[in-house]
């Protein structure tokens, strides 16, 4: 798809809206700001880590005395480092390996070590699950990896496969929670599971202890807020879209994606609604030795072949943290002519699809969408276009662009 279709621009316009929306940094500032003067000390684990570190920094300032930082390889803003007193552990994802481990130890002995006078915060994004562990007695790295890599391979949704991690650990469920002892502390959630519940996000790992309700003045001391969602990233493409009509799905997507691509793509053509957005998180089985691809852009690959030929139709599948699966590019954007193009370069569209190596075609076809890191993790956000080139342009000259980072691969 050329770079310069009005359509593409429009459609990567509404993304950068969605993902300045639940951005980490900001909103973890907003809910922040106005705390009293106190020392803090401040755990943050998942994907959006850094970015939710570096809001804390903007919101405390002097008072904050103490950082622990736990994300995923590559995900580290430069300016965390200069975070005070602060301890960086990059982990792996969405395999765990050793440094998994490691993590887990430095966030216990993190715990371990609050001072009396110190008012905790923990700052908590997706990507937790497998970026932090303490193993429960009877369990290896090797069962905890084979679990996720079984969540990767079958069908097994994101609520199922938490439940799961938690039975093999002694810090998700609320086990951590349970260290604090009733101590008072904040827990910032950027939610990236069904309904946004802190007992799940993460597998839990700063969600409620058994029996606690997690609000404020709980039994466990712990007063948890959750400060983004797909919903959140799905209503500001909805606000950025003034003039066109926009229809946001209430219900989040859980589907395997070629089963949702049938669904979007039909939706999509008979629709008189220009934009359609959807959010949540599928699924995709993986055969024994996948090519290259994450669930995103085996879905946009997916939706390519039941749109060829319909020349004013898009559909953009994204990973909100600007990762889709073991890639480094966050979906991608496809249209009635991605399959063709594909072609032409010599791929073999069906082939990918069942070696899961959808981004060789998506790469042929020049529809890679790439972010970088986005300092969030909302989940998955698809975005519908039925619209022709002159109507894109037309929006585009009264919307100017808000300059943020997606771009095309």
């Amino acid at each position: 798809m050329g770079t310069n279709d009005p359509r593409r621009q429009l459609l990567l316009e509404l993304l950068r809206a969605a993902l300045a929306a639940v951005e980490g940094r900001q909103c973890t500032r907003q809910a922040l700001r106005g705390l009293p003067a106190a020392s803090y000390w401040v755990a943050a684990v998942g994907k959006a880590a850094s970015s939710m570190a570096l809001g804390a920094s903007d919101a405390l300032g002097a008072h904050l005395r103490r950082v622990l930082l736990i994300t995923k390889e590559g995900h580290v803003a430069r300016e965390a480092f200069e975070l005070p007193d602060v301890d960086v552990c990059e982990s792996s994802h969405p395999v765990p390996d050793e440094r998994c481990l490691q993590a887990g130890a430095r966030l216990l002995r993190f715990v371990e070590e609050i001072p009396e006078h110190v008012l905790p915060i923990f700052l908590v994004s997706g990507g937790a699950s497998s970026l932090v562990e303490v193993l429960a007695p009877g369990f290896t790295l090797q069962d905890l990896q084979r679990l996720n890599m079984d969540g990767l391979s079958s069908a097994i949704d994101i609520e199922e496969l938490n439940a799961r991690r938690r039975v093999c650990s002694r810090i998700k469920g609320g086990r951590l929670a349970a260290l604090l002892r009733g101590r008072s502390a904040r827990a910032l959630f950027i939610s990236d599971v069904p309904g946004n519940d802190p007992a799940v996000i993460g597998s839990g790992v700063l969600g409620p202890a058994p029996g606690a309700s997690g609000r404020a003045g709980a039994a466990d001391g712990i007063e948890r807020t959750v400060i983004a969602s797909i919903e959140m990233a799905m209503h500001a493409v909805s606000a950025r879209a003034h003039g066109l009509p926009v229809h946001v799905e209430s219900r989040r997507v859980t589907e395997t994606a070629e089963r949702l691509a049938v669904r979007l793509a039909h939706e999509l053509a008979v629709s008189a609604t220009p934009v359609r957005v959807w959010g949540g998180e599928t699924v995709v089985r993986l055969p024994e030795h996948p090519g290259r691809g994450g669930r995103n852009q085996h879905l946009a690959l997916s939706a390519a072949r039941l749109i060829a030929g319909y020349e004013d139709l898009r559909l953009l599948a994204v990973g909100t943290d600007g990762t889709d699966g073991p890639t480094a590019d966050a979906g991608a954007l496809v249209d009635g002519n991605t399959c063709a193009r594909a072609a032409s370069s010599g791929v073999d569209v069906d082939d990918c699809l069942r070696r899961a190596d959808s981004a060789a075609a998506l790469e042929a076809a020049g529809d890679l969408v790439h972010t970088g890191p986005t300092g969030t993790n909302v989940g998955d956000l698809i975005i519908g276009l039925k619209l022709s080139a002159a109507a894109a342009a037309e929006w585009l000259r009264a919307a100017p662009s808000s300059h943020a980072s997606a771009r095309d691969r």
